[in-house]
């Protein structure tokens, strides 16, 4: 004989990285509890399950008669509290599959067996995306300046929100394709395209949106203003001088050079003069 004596169902939300463990909450609020006189099922809340039972604690012990095999060793309780009505379940190393409501229900067996408490979790899954790749812009052959820029991430769960913003006046961009690809591990991964007309001044910017983490990642492109060509013009004239400056040196050292050869050829000739000049003197 069952009788229910339950006010209504608590539910909560639980959201866990895809291959971490989830913890989901189910706390009986009571003074004084024994074990002894307790039944708790944790359960898939599904009627069209044929295996419901993903772990049963009967009597202060685990029973695994009724597990079924897809949550065989994936599946802890609290024990340290246990004894304060914490009958929240560690399920290990979650997956796509994991991804259900559950119900827990806790039965106290007496002289008749009357559910004393309920909860329902809804475990939600999730995987960060990788870091955006940017790449572009690439000039399209077909369209007079116009440009392409494509953006790529990885290992996401669920489906990701891609767009894009122009950051010249925080416009949204409309992509050109989105293509979203579903991997044999439950990850998906995005690529998404955009043509816009070539500035000077582009600020491009690819946004990867998981709203279920909320996490927002982007990845961004910023043109490089051309100089005006006086800073290229200086730096010429800077190597123009220097070539003056260096070619002026060097006639320097010859004229030098030529004048010192000068001075020596003048001072052998007076001293030749000289010695002329004596020895017809004798």
């Amino acid at each position: 004989l069952f009788i229910f004596i339950v006010a209504a169902l608590e539910e909560t939300i639980v959201i866990s990285k895809l291959g971490d463990n989830a913890t989901l909450s189910c706390i009986y609020p009571v003074k004084e509890l024994s074990l002894n006189n307790l039944r708790v099922y944790w359960q898939i809340d599904d009627v069209q399950e044929q295996c419901s039972v993903v772990h049963a604690l009967i009597s202060g012990q685990d029973n695994e008669s009724e597990q079924c095999i897809h949550f065989k060793n994936r599946t802890q309780l609290l024990w340290d509290r246990l004894g304060e009505g914490d009958f929240s379940l560690l399920l290990l190393n979650v997956s796509q599959s994991d991804e259900r409501k559950y119900k827990c229900v806790v039965l106290q067996t007496n002289e008749y067996t009357k559910v004393v408490h309920q909860a329902q979790v809804v475990l939600s899954l999730a995987a960060s995306y990788s870091q955006p790749i940017l790449s572009g812009p690439v000039t399209n052959s077909n369209s007079t300046g116009e440009v392409t820029f494509s953006c790529s991430s990885d290992n996401g769960y669920p489906e990701p929100n891609v767009y894009w913003i122009n950051r010249t006046d925080n416009s949204r961009l409309l992509p050109s394709e989105l293509s979203i690809t579903l991997h044999d591990d439950g990850t998906y991964s995005v690529l998404s395209t955009l043509k816009v007309k070539a500035t000077s001044d582009m600020q491009i910017e690819c946004f990867i949106e998981n709203k279920r983490l909320q996490e927002n990642i982007s990845a961004n492109y910023t043109q490089e203003k051309q100089n005006n060509g006086s800073n290229t013009e200086s730096h010429k004239d800077l190597e123009k001088g220097g070539r003056g400056a260096q070619a002026a040196g060097i006639i320097s050292i010859v004229i030098l050079l030529a004048l010192l050869a000068v001075l020596i050829c003048w001072l052998w000739k007076h001293r030749s003069s000289k010695l002329v000049s004596y020895t017809g003197n004798e």
